[in-house]
């Protein structure tokens, strides 16, 4: 390697800028093809370099490897032309081509999926039945599930119920010759069951603000009775079931609940108030009416709770309690006029009964409506008969 600095020449070995890649422009300059014809000799010459064989003959030996195999999809259509070809035409030469014989393509086997198993239906739990309610319950009734099985939507207190109804009766005939405040005290229990046994029997429950309203009222009424006399009972009854009658419509109206819950609540309290204020009648009538009628109407639910048809029961029971009504009659000197007493006394009060019978009531219902519908609907029929026969 020499030390001396290098001093002028060209250096051939890389030239990236050099003479081997320049461009020559040697066509016309701007405006020259103006002045004149054309001249083949002003066109552009290219000086670089160009490719090189080499790389074209590689490439087409790539080209030709990849037609090689296209050949065996185009002999096909080449016989296709031959066939087609005009008369008298030369035939266009097609190289032989080596092809491998053809495979028939046969789809691999799917397998084949397994057929699911039968899913088991789950058991549905057994409805449970109940009565509606204001909520919008969904599940139909007792008494909807009897009428599409063709039943009788109907079930009757039964015994026990009726042995309250008798005992709570015999209260109220023993009292009332004693003192007005002696029979106070089991009318105003007939008249709570009554009011907390119409709720229920219409679903509402608890229905606290409903029943102590129509609590309210009996005592009210009891208190005007007492006060006013027996002379003024009409007056004080029907009074106080006016005010009541008034002062339910306020509160209900008060309501923030839906206007058909708060129809349907407003009936409820009314019917219930009514009722209770009506069993007033017992302290309004005479001693001799209350013990006769209260009596016959003991004997008369007694008779009605007995297993036999419902025709004959309820024969049975008018029967007994017009015999009561003789009995008592002739106990507190009203004589044969009880008889008429206690049998209507003992048709209201099976109209109570058959009330509390309706729609598959619960057992609440059957030990609160079902022991005092049939008294709280006969004291009418007690404080009217009663004075009509001069008691």
């Amino acid at each position: 390697m020499s030390d001396q600095p290098y001093e002028g020449g060209s250096y051939e070995g890389y030239d990236p800028y050099g003479q081997q890649h320049q461009q020559a422009w040697q066509g016309p300059y701007p405006g020259e093809y103006d002045q004149g014809g054309y001249d083949p000799q002003l066109t552009l010459q290219w000086q670089g370099q160009t490719w090189e064989t080499q790389t074209h003959a590689s490439l087409g030996a790539q080209a030709q490897a990849y037609q090689e195999p296209q050949q065996a999809y185009q002999e096909p259509m080449q016989g296709y032309q031959h066939q087609n070809q005009q008369p008298g035409a030369a035939a266009p030469y097609t190289a032989p081509v080596h092809q491998q014989p053809a495979q028939a393509y046969v789809p691999a086997p799917q397998p084949t999926p397994e057929p699911a198993p039968a899913a088991t239906p789950e058991p549905e739990p057994d409805p449970e039945y109940g009565p509606a309610t204001l909520a919008g319950n969904a599940r139909i009734t007792d008494a909807q599930r009897a009428r599409l099985e063709g039943r009788s939507p109907v079930i009757e207190p039964g015994m026990q119920p009726a042995a309250l109804t008798a005992l709570l009766g015999l209260l109220l005939a023993a009292t009332a010759p004693v003192a007005s405040y002696a029979l106070v005290v089991p009318l105003v229990a007939l008249q709570a069951v009554t009011a907390a046994g119409w709720f229920r029997l219409n679903g509402m429950w608890p229905a606290r603000q409903g029943i102590a309203l129509a609590f309210l009222g009996a005592l009210v009424a009891d208190a005007a009775v007492l006060g006013a006399g027996r002379g003024h009972a009409p007056a004080a009854i029907l009074g106080t079931l006016g005010v009541w009658v008034l002062l339910s419509l306020v509160l209900q109206l008060r309501s923030h609940a839906d206007p058909d819950e708060r129809m349907y609540g407003l009936m409820a309290t009314i019917a219930s108030a009514a009722l209770a204020i009506v069993a007033t009648g017992y302290l309004g009538a005479g001693p001799k009416a209350v013990s006769v009628g209260a009596g016959a109407v003991a004997v008369a639910v007694l008779a009605r709770a007995l297993p036999l048809p419902t025709p004959a029961s309820v024969v049975v029971s008018l029967l007994a309690a017009t015999g009561a009504g003789i009995a008592l009659g002739g106990v507190t000197g009203l004589g044969a006029k009880g008889a008429l007493l206690g049998a209507g006394a003992a048709v209201c009060a099976l109209i109570g009964h058959r009330v509390a019978s309706y729609d598959y009531p619960s057992r609440f219902v059957h030990f609160t409506a079902g022991v005092a519908l049939p008294l709280a609907a006969a004291a009418p029929a007690v404080y009217v008969l009663g004075r009509a026969l001069g008691q």
